[in-house]
C-alpha cells in the first residue's frame, strides 16, 4: 500500500505578504508623502525667500517658529483623534476659554508658569473628556459631539468673559517670558511644540496603546474582535486631545498676553487642515504626527508669506480649501494604489 502526501502550492502556503513587508510599503508611502509636504515647504520658504530676503533674516525666522508653534501642539493632540477614524472640532474653543481661564487666574498674582500650564491642561482634559465619554461610550458620531462642544464651550467662555479682556500689563513676568523668552535664541514655545511633537510621536511608534489607535483607525471592529479596548482608547484620544489644547491655551496666554473671549476662534479647522495636508487620512489608521506637524508649518508658512507678499488674506483661505481637497484625493488614490499593490503581492 502506498501513501500519497499532498504538499500544498504557494499559493495554499502564503495568505499575503508578511507583516513586515506591509508595514515596510506603508512606511515607504509615508515616507515620500512627508517628503513631499518638506519639499513644498522649502520651495514655498526659498521663493518668499527670493522675493523679500527679509523674511528669512533672524526676526523672520523667530517670528515664523513662534507663530507655528502652537499650530503645530493643536495638530499633535488632534492627529491622535484622527487616527482613530474620528475628529474633534472643539479645540480651537478649548483654546480660547482656557486661555481666559488661565489669564483670569493668573491676572495680578504671582502664580508660576507651571501652575498656569496646569490649570490649562486640568480644563482641556475636562473638555475632552466630555466629548469622548459621548463618542465612545455615548456613540453618538464625533462630528455631531465635537460641534455641539464648541458651541457649548464658546457659550461658557463668552458668559464667564461678560465682554472683558486679559491685559498683558496685569500678568506676571514670569509669565510673559514664556512666551517672548528664548534659549540658545530659540524660543521657548517652539521648543516645548518640538518636545510634545516628539514624546508623542514616540508613544506612537513604540507603545502598545499607541500601535492600538492605529488598528482603530483601520479597522474598529476588527480592533475590537482582537481584543483592544476600543472605547478606552477612543476616550484616551479625546482626553489628550484635549489636554493638549489646554495646554496650548495657557501659552496662548503667554504669547499674546491680551486674551478676548473668541481666542483662536475658527482654529479647529485650520487644525483639522494641517492634519489631513500632513498626510494623516480622514479615514483613520495612516499618517504620523511628524507629517501633521509638516502640514502645520506649511499653513503658517503661507499666511506668512502672504503677508510678507502683500497678498490679500483670502488667498490664505483659498490655498488652505485647496491644499485641503488635494490632500484628501490624493490619500484616496494613494491609498487605492496601497490596496491593489497589496493584493497583487498577495497573489503572487
Amino acid at each position: 500500500m502506498s501513501v500519497t502526501t499532498h504538499t500544498p502550492h504557494a499559493t495554499e502556503r502564503d495568505t499575503g505578504p508578511p507583516p513586515r513587508e506591509r508595514r515596510s510599503l506603508a512606511e515607504a508611502v509615508l515616507r515620500v508623502r512627508e517628503f513631499s509636504i518638506g519639499a513644498a515647504l522649502v520651495l514655498l520658504i526659498l521663493a518668499t525667500w527670493l522675493v523679500n530676503p527679509g523674511f528669512l533674516d533672524s526676526q523672520g525666522v523667530k517670528d515664523l517658529l513662534l507663530n507655528s508653534s502652537i499650530l503645530v501642539l493643536l495638530a499633535t493632540g488632534q492627529s491622535v483623534v484622527v487616527l482613530t477614524r474620528n475628529i474633534d472640532l472643539s479645540v480651537g474653543s478649548v483654546v480660547g476659554l482656557t486661555a481666559f481661564a488661565c489669564g483670569d487666574f493668573v491676572s495680578g498674582t504671582d502664580h508660576s508658569p507651571l501652575t498656569v500650564m496646569a490649570l490649562g491642561i486640568a480644563l482641556g482634559t475636562v473638555c475632552g473628556l466630555a466629548s469622548g465619554l459621548l463618542v465612545s461610550f455615548g456613540r453618538v458620531p464625533a462630528l455631531v459631539v465635537t460641534l455641539g462642544m464648541l458651541y457649548v464651550i464658546q457659550g461658557v467662555d463668552h458668559a464667564w468673559a461678560h465682554g472683558e479682556q486679559i491685559n498683558a500689563a496685569n500678568l506676571p513676568d514670569n509669565m510673559l517670558t514664556l512666551g517672548s523668552g528664548s534659549l540658545l535664541g530659540i524660543p521657548y514655545l517652539p521648543l516645548i511644540a518640538a518636545a510634545a511633537l516628539c514624546a508623542t510621536a514616540y508613544f506612537l511608534r513604540s507603545y502598545r496603546g499607541g500601535r492600538e489607535l492605529y488598528a482603530i483607525g483601520s479597522s474598529p471592529e476588527a480592533a475590537r474582535l482582537a481584543g483592544v479596548p476600543v472605547r478606552r482608547r477612543v476616550l484616551a484620544a479625546y482626553a489628550f486631545s484635549g489636554a493638549v489644547a489646554g495646554f496650548a491655551g495657557a501659552l496662548w496666554l503667554a504669547r499674546f498676553g491680551t486674551v478676548v473671549a473668541d481666542a483662536a476662534n475658527g482654529w479647529e479647522l485650520t487644525v483639522v487642515s494641517a492634519v489631513v495636508v500632513g498626510g494623516i487620512a480622514i479615514t483613520g489608521g495612516v499618517g504620523t504626527v511628524w507629517g501633521a506637524a509638516l502640514g502645520a508649518l506649511l499653513l503658517t508658512t503661507i499666511g506668512s508669506a502672504l503677508v510678507v507678499l502683500k497678498v490679500n488674506s483670502f488667498w490664505e483661505q483659498a490655498i488652505t480649501g485647496a491644499l485641503l481637497l488635494a490632500a484628501i484625493s490624493t490619500d484616496r488614490v494613494v491609498r487605492s494604489r496601497t490596496t491593489r499593490a497589496l493584493r497583487k503581492r498577495s497573489r503572487q
